[in-house]
């Protein structure tokens, strides 16, 4: 499974970057608000941390000419940035015309096995349902994960499944086993993905007896 960093802060995607753990980055506009900086001069930046690596940017417009305005200012940025486009008609037409253009689109707020499925034959690059929101308001939000991971396995669509709205790790652990393609999490999700009291208590306890040695290693 590909891991996302969901942020806008630089210095988060740096730190995560030099771990060999991330394969792209998502932004919003919250994230972008949350950063206090340019939009395109944030993305950029985003784009050459990662080169290579897929940077969702999202566009604003919600009619289908406003967002074709944007997605063309939007993927001027640089090669790897993946127009973010809302799961309406207006989106779903925009996500036609770009992908077919050769794109990278990531179809967004998606809270329906049918809107993916829609997404899906729009030929969206990524497909986002968000399963924090889901289960904010009592539904499984990995239920909606599984469904689409069958319907997109019966007619092998190569739309890839990205789970957003990650909130903690027990999150990335269904979705790795329902066989999502892509999870996009925040960075201290991601960091609490290593933590373990037993590994912190193993560390200490070696630690404890390397120092009853008394060596030094080098």
């Amino acid at each position: 499974m590909k891991f996302f960093a969901d942020t806008a802060d630089t210095a988060d995607i740096r730190d995560l970057a030099d771990t060999g753990l991330l394969d792209g980055v998502t932004t919003n506009p919250s994230l972008i608000h949350k950063a206090g900086r340019d939009f395109l001069e944030v993305v950029k930046e985003i784009c050459e941390i990662v080169p290579g690596m897929p940077v969702s940017a999202e566009v604003v417009a919600l009619d289908f000419e406003g967002m074709m305005r944007e997605a063309e200012v939007v993927r001027k940025v640089a090669d790897n940035v993946a127009v973010k486009v809302p799961l309406t008609i207006d989106g779903l037409k925009a996500c036609k015309a770009l992908t077919s253009d050769g794109t990278m689109v990531n179809v967004t707020l998606c809270f329906s096995a049918n809107q993916a499925l829609l997404a899906a034959k729009a030929g969206a690059t990524f497909i986002s349902p968000f399963v924090g929101r889901h289960d904010d308001i009592g539904y499984p939000g990995m239920d909606l994960i599984a469904d689409i991971r069958t319907i997109y396995d019966n007619y092998a669509f190569d739309t890839e499944i990205l789970v957003a709205s990650v909130r903690n790790p027990i999150h990335v652990l269904e979705a790795a086993k329902i066989g999502a393609d892509v999870m996009t999490a925040p960075p201290a999700v991601i960091r609490q993905l290593v933590k373990h009291p037993l590994t912190d208590a193993g560390i200490a306890s070696f630690m404890a007896d390397w120092a009853k040695t008394g060596q030094k290693i080098g």
